[in-house]
């Protein structure tokens, strides 16, 4: 695994250097956008409709619009005029029971490995939680982002979860809850506690699998064994030639008009 960010691990007045690195990794199926006509990719372009023509990434600037139409510009220097404090560093707030932080929080999962010279330090506190079965809330920044995170153990190392503030978290509040449990027959509720009760079992994650994305592969494979392809045309240079010479007819064009003009003026003066 690549290595994301090196830093520390700090709470009270201990310091563990550590490694991180990203614990999960996006398996879906990526397609490209193909023109149904000539089967060419799909070019994404930045497109200025104002000035009508392409511009580059150098030209482009954040704004965020605080009205209709109306943006506030902000650049790299009034980012970095941001007080950001312990940039290398995960700070840990708080130790709570895992049972209290409601799985809607987590966001993203870090492994954390010590790095040279922190293995005891990172020994220590991964006995302590184990004893004490609590994880630690922490503060850190990750590029520029400052996030809360929650520190836990799993297979004898560190994983780092980042999670959303509470601002973050959408209200229910409007959504139906469905019926009152007053409402329910109790022999209703008894039936739905014994399904639950019957396919209630250990998690093992090992057991369950993307069918969705399997049968996709297989519809894949099947169409290449069949020779379902497409081959992309290649974009050659007639195109841009093309292009060129309709500029230059213009070009051309406008000359003449601009001579002509000009010559008339010379003969009435």
């Amino acid at each position: 695994m690549r290595t994301l960010w090196k830093g520390a691990v700090s709470f009270g007045l201990v310091n563990i250097p550590v490694k991180m690195y990203v614990a999960t990794e996006n398996k879906d199926i990526k397609f490209n956008y193909l023109h149904q006509e000539c089967m060419s990719p799909v070019q994404y372009r930045k497109y200025c409709p104002r000035c009508d023509r392409e511009i580059n990434s150098e030209e482009i600037v954040r704004g965020y619009e605080y009205q209709k139409g109306n943006y506030v510009v902000i650049n790299e220097e009034d980012l970095e005029r941001i007080p950001l404090e312990n940039t290398k560093t995960i700070d840990i707030l708080d130790f709570v029971n895992l049972q209290q932080v409601d799985p809607i929080y987590f966001d993203k999962s870090y492994y954390l490995e010590a790095a040279a010279g922190g293995e005891k330090a990172y020994s220590l506190l991964i006995e302590a939680m184990n004893k004490t079965g609590k994880v630690a809330i922490a503060r850190v920044i990750i590029r520029t982002k400052q996030s809360l995170a929650a520190l836990r153990v799993k297979d004898k190392v560190l994983l780092m979860e980042t999670i959303f503030y509470p601002d973050e978290i959408r209200s229910p509040a409007g959504l139906s809850p469905g019926l009152e449990a007053a409402k329910l027959h109790e022999n209703e509720i008894k039936m739905a506690v014994n399904l639950v009760e019957n396919l209630s079992v250990d998690f093992e994650p090992g057991k369950y699998h993307d069918e969705y994305r399997q049968a996709l592969w297989e519809l894949i494979d099947a169409k290449i064994v069949g020779k379902e392809v497409v081959n992309a045309p290649e974009v050659g240079d007639k195109g841009k030639v093309v292009d060129l010479m309709e500029a230059l007819q213009a070009s051309v064009k406008l000359a003449e008009e601009s001579r002509k003009k000009n010559e008339g003026e010379e003969v009435v003066l």
